[in-house]
């Protein structure tokens, strides 16, 4: 018989509801010879979270909201880590299948050059137009499997900015990683983006990373215009930051990409089904947002200043 193999699945959890029992409950019903044994940080909850997780037996750790970073409070729980494998995943994050943790798992063990793995997303069944059309052209979204390295820091340094950020695809919605790469490389310090960062590191120390598309997690959100426009801009913060990359570099390239952008929007707004005149609403806001953020997050690394406060994304 096949022995079983300890996962530590890591969520990270705030007030997290209805999703957060359905994901505790996915994971408890996964099949295969990979046991998935859950670690929880909890940054604050108030709405019965806490005796939700108490109910399951998860391993519960706590961290001051104050304190709360996407990178430290996952270094958190994965020090405490006895595992070969860890999952991370978010708390509205709903595993597809009970073969899901598996098909994550087992690429890790069937290659040792691989430090992590990660998920394909799908969006909500309620997802609206715009959201489900956005996730559809993500390359976390395909059907098709991939694998990227080992590239030396020289060949990630000629790629073309996009390239690069490309090759370091990677994103802790859901993810796999081998603990002990962990360990030579924690998560850095960052507001957001942290997976990226990781995943730039771990590449050219050598280390290849995997998209595994059978692994599926349904996962989605209807955020407003501002968010978006505040998320985008820490985003493209990062990636002028870690890639050099500026997508909307200049005026002209925004009022280009505004322009460009705000039919197609309007076209998925009017389609949808119910709420058609909200949907519109906020399909014209985002068709701002998304290239403004974009633009002002490059350019303020370029120039070292703010243009946006931004907390809490």
């Amino acid at each position: 018989m096949t022995p079983r193999v300890d996962v530590t699945v890591v969520i990270p959890t705030l007030n997290g509801g209805n999703d957060l029992a359905d994901l505790l409950d996915a994971i408890a019903v996964q099949e295969g010879r990979f046991r998935p044994v859950v670690t929880v940080v909890d940054s604050g909850s108030t709405d019965g979270t806490l005796d939700l997780l108490r109910r399951h037996g998860v391993r519960l750790l706590t961290v001051d909201p104050s304190q709360f970073n996407h990178a430290d409070t996952r270094n958190l729980a994965l020090a405490a880590v006895d595992t070969e494998y860890a999952v991370l995943t978010v708390q509205d994050a709903l595993p597809a299948s009970r073969s899901w943790l598996a098909a994550l798992v087992q690429p890790l063990q069937d290659d040792v050059s691989l430090a992590g793995t990660w998920a394909r997303q799908q969006p909500r069944q309620n997802a609206s137009q715009v959201t489900a059309h956005y996730l559809a052209s993500w390359i976390g979204a395909q059907s098709r499997a991939r694998t990227v390295g080992p590239l030396t820091p020289e060949e990630l340094a000629a790629l073309p900015p996009a390239e690069r950020l490309l090759a370091c695809a990677f994103d802790n919605v859901c993810s796999c990683v081998r603990v002990s790469v962990w360990r030579e490389h924690p998560f850095r310090t960052t507001r957001i983006a942290e997976d990226l960062e990781w995943a730039f590191e771990v590449l050219k120390a050598g280390y290849r990373l995997a998209f595994v598309p059978e692994a599926i997690v349904t996962h989605s959100h209807e955020r407003s215009a501002l968010y978006e426009l505040r998320r985008t801009y820490v985003v493209h913060q990062r990636l002028q930051a870690l890639f050099g990359l500026s997508t909307v570099p200049d005026l002209g390239s925004l009022l280009r990409a505004c322009g460009s952008t705000l039919p197609l929007h309007l076209r998925l707004g009017a389609s949808e089904p119910r709420h058609r005149v909200k949907a519109v609403a906020r399909a014209v806001g985002l068709a701002v947002a998304f290239p403004l953020g974009q633009y002002l997050g490059a350019r303020s690394v370029r120039e070292g200043r703010e243009f946006l406060e931004v907390r809490g994304v």
